[in-house]
């Protein structure tokens, strides 16, 4: 699969030399509250599995590295594409969005996805409020699911499941509420 790309950000595919690149990015205290980490073979795994998609973000035309997104169920014969993962380096940019329009776009135009989904820990308050911005509707929570370590504190989180169907992306298209 080619770079897929808008103004402010591109998704180029993965590869094995990016992987410490990578890990270092999952590893960074600022995103492992949110996130469950992979071991590199996962990634590994990712990368090759045709069902999945790994990409590098990476900034305008700079070429500069700043996070990577998993997609999962790119095969999925009931059209339910899943986004496993998205991890950027800094915060506050609007790297965030632009990538999940990036990926919005990925999803319904080139994977024809009929639905596009992920699920994200209650505790991520940022990243709910820019789903939900996004067109993303909560369709459920899998409380107290995942097992989650802060400044010492250990506890648990729930899951919330949120996705967009893609007849909801084409009525956002249409309103114009998919610009890059």
């Amino acid at each position: 699969m080619s770079t897929i790309a808008s103004p402010r950000v591109h998704l180029r595919p993965t590869m094995l030399s990016d992987l410490d690149f990578v890990v270092s990015v999952e590893q960074d205290s600022a995103n492992r509250p949110f996130i469950t980490p992979w071991e590199r073979t996962q990634h590994e795994g990712a990368i090759r599995f045709p069902d999945s998609r790994h990409f590098i973000v990476e900034l305008g035309d700079a070429s500069e590295r700043a996070g990577f997104v998993i997609l999962q169920g790119c095969r999925n014969p009931h059209g339910s594409v899943e986004l496993k993962r998205i991890v950027l380096q800094s915060k506050g940019r609007g790297l965030g969005r632009a990538c999940v329009r990036l990926l919005k776009k990925l999803a319904f135009t080139q994977l024809h996805a009929h639905r596009f989904w992920l699920d994200v820990k209650a505790l991520n308050t940022r990243a709910l409020q820019l789903y939900a911005s996004e067109g993303f509707v909560e369709e459920g929570r899998l409380r107290e699911s995942v097992r989650v370590s802060i400044e010492g504190a250990d506890g648990y989180d729930s899951l919330i499941v949120m996705a967009m169907l893609d007849r909801e992306y084409q009525a956002r298209l249409a309103l114009g509420e998919e610009g890059a």
